[in-house]
């Protein structure tokens, strides 16, 4: 499965159910909102990028459906938690969740952080 940057996750993508389900309507922001932190997160100048990690099911859907967000950056875990903070997700594990295609290089000196919800 590719990686996929935040436009093409979110440009045109209305489906609330698409990214953290079970968190819609008990506390997650709205697909908008998520979208637009996530973008002002990889403006950062310690952010090398920002990719929607796709669950395995949106193969077999046919629908995008995100597992994760991966952060590439020099900040460590609790920063990277503090700018995810109201997500309600259910927090910032490291590396990647799966395997992917597709994957950015990560620069000397940084890791990649996934926003995981359960």
């Amino acid at each position: 499965m590719p990686l996929l940057t935040l436009d093409e996750f979110f440009a045109g993508n209305d489906d609330e159910g698409c990214i953290a389900p079970n968190q819609w309507g008990y506390g997650r922001p709205p697909l908008a909102d998520l979208a637009g932190r996530l973008r002002a997160i990889e403006q950062r100048v310690d952010v090398a990028w920002v990719r929607v990690q796709l669950h395995p099911e949106t193969l077999e859907m046919e629908e995008l459906t995100a597992e994760a967000v991966a952060i590439c950056t020099t900040a460590d875990e609790s920063t990277c938690a503090a700018w995810t903070e109201g997500f309600e997700a259910s927090g910032v594990i490291p590396d990647l969740v799966d395997d992917y295609q597709d994957v950015p290089e990560v620069p000397h000196g940084a890791a990649v952080w996934s926003v995981v919800w359960d």
